[in-house]
């Protein structure tokens, strides 16, 4: 560098340091902004178009005194709106007893704060459509609130939806109790029909927002078969006067570019699940989920903050989740599969998680459930006289390589977790090891630290398993796997 005339050596250090602070800002704004792969931008609802037209069902006949069935009075007025392209449907303030609705395109179903709508009880008003239920495509009844292959449609509002589910939580342990009995608890859950709250599928451009869900019959919301879905800031609450089974928050299956964030559930069941079908059927469809970004959200009661599968059939990959809390949560981040499933679980990334009070921090099992996962058809029974679905499930996957799962590429970074019950229990298959996860900046202070079994290629960087009694995890039949 030439000095030019009247300058000193000191200045244009200086100046130098200058440039190099500026560089280095630049860089560091670059790397955060690179820290994103591309594809995060685009997920959720690209663009809603509602016209601004109020179509209140109170005008098509609507009651809202909390025993009147309004489900054709509150249908009228979505159909209306959706005849004149589209509105937004309102209530007044009060409860709105109603069975199953169909959310049409252009419509938006705004549920203020002070306006109840109370799911019907009786499972004859929530008419039944082909859909896919745990896996399998089958007739099922509908949601109580149902957006089928539509666009540009939503679920809006600080009110409340109530699927006041415990006479279909009833009625399922009633017929486990037969099943269990009878070695069926494998069909059980697809026996005892019950309607989802809200049902999103074949759809795109949708967004449901800040509404409070309260006691589903089945699953809370459902994202079937769809793409460019936002669901932001609703809370759920499905613990009231009850447990209810299978009680999901949100389920993501075969779906794509979805956007999930600023949720707070509490539930019986898998708090945040992402699916992608089950064994033959799912192979069949083979469609996967993936594009999906889950943050700033919150679970409290419920089986998995995060749980993959078990119905993985489909494969799962390029998704991230991050800035979630587990509070009392069963266990935090679940991966579960079956040997007949199928799929690959790949491109996972889990950032900046804490968890209090969880069961187990990580959980990774390829055998999950037998009794649930493997169908077996008592001798009792005959495959010509069960029905249809049966035999869906009953289906063998062939070549039964086929139905071996695969978890690979994996990445868990900046987690924080206290008052953990295990902080592992991972357990691959001897055939198909869990591939290639890796940790970074990890602190979980446990009871007991667990184990992992037939892991392959797992890379620790800045863990810290902070265990009262069985210190240290216990590594069976793996590779490349060490603390």
């Amino acid at each position: 560098m030439s000095i030019l005339a009247g300058e000193s050596i000191p200045s244009l250090m200086k100046f130098s340091l200058r440039i190099l602070c500026i560089l280095s800002l630049v860089s560091s704004v670059a790397d955060a902004v690179a820290e994103d792969p591309e594809w995060v931008s685009y997920v959720g609802v690209r663009k809603l178009d509602i016209p601004d037209k109020l179509f209140n069902v109170a005008d098509y006949g609507a009651i809202p005194d909390g025993t009147t069935l309004n489900t054709a009075a509150i249908q009228a007025a979505i159909d209306a709106s959706a005849a004149q392209g589209g509105g937004i449907v309102i209530f007044n303030k009060g409860k709105y007893l109603t069975g199953s609705l169909y959310l049409k395109s252009g419509v938006q179903l705004q549920v203020d704060e002070g306006v109840e709508l109370l799911g019907s009880q009786n499972l004859a008003d929530y008419p039944e459509i082909p859909t896919r239920v745990a896996g399998i495509e089958m007739m099922w009844p509908s949601a109580l609130i149902n957006i089928l292959h539509q666009k540009n449609a939503a679920v809006t509002g600080g009110g409340v939806i109530d699927g006041q589910g415990k006479p279909f939580w009833d009625a399922y342990w009633a017929l486990r109790d037969d099943y269990d009995r009878k070695k069926l608890r494998w069909i059980v859950d697809y026996d005892a029909k019950r309607p989802r709250t809200l049902l999103v599928d074949g759809c795109w451009d949708i967004l449901i927002e800040d509404v409070t869900f309260k006691r589903a019959g089945f699953w809370t919301v459902h994202i079937l078969y769809s793409s460019y879905v936002t669901v932001d800031g609703i809370t759920i609450r499905n613990n009231i006067g009850g447990h209810g089974p299978s009680t999901d928050g949100i389920d993501i299956d075969s779906s794509s570019w979805i956007l999930i964030q600023n949720a707070d559930i509490d539930c019986n069941d898998d708090n945040f699940c992402l699916k992608a079908g089950r064994d033959w059927d799912g192979l069949r469809v083979n469609r996967p989920t993936e594009y999906v970004l889950v943050q700033h959200c919150v679970s409290r009661n419920g089986a998995g903050l995060i749980t993959f599968g078990s119905e993985t059939s489909g494969s799962m990959r390029h998704i991230i989740a991050r800035h979630l809390k587990a509070l009392g949560t069963r266990t935090g981040i679940r991966f579960k599969s079956a040997t007949t499933r199928g799929g690959v679980v790949e491109d996972v990334h889990f950032e900046h998680i804490t968890m209090d009070s969880v069961g187990i921090a990580l959980e990774i099992t390829s055998n999950w459930y037998p009794s649930y996962s493997y169908a077996s058809l008592p001798k009792h029974y005959s495959i010509h006289e069960v029905p249809d679905y049966w035999v869906t499930i009953l289906e063998p996957v062939v070549p039964k390589e086929r139905g071996i799962p695969v978890f690979r590429d994996i990445s868990i970074s900046h987690l924080t977790a206290k008052n953990i019950q295990q902080a592992f229990h991972a357990e691959g298959l001897k055939e198909r090891p869990l591939q290639r996860f890796f940790f970074e900046n990890i602190y979980i202070g446990a009871s007991e630290a667990g184990s992992i079994k037939y892991a392959e290629d797992w890379d620790f960087h800045g863990v810290t398993i902070d265990a009262k009694r069985r210190r240290k995890i216990q590594i069976k039949q793996s590779k490349n796997v060490a603390l």
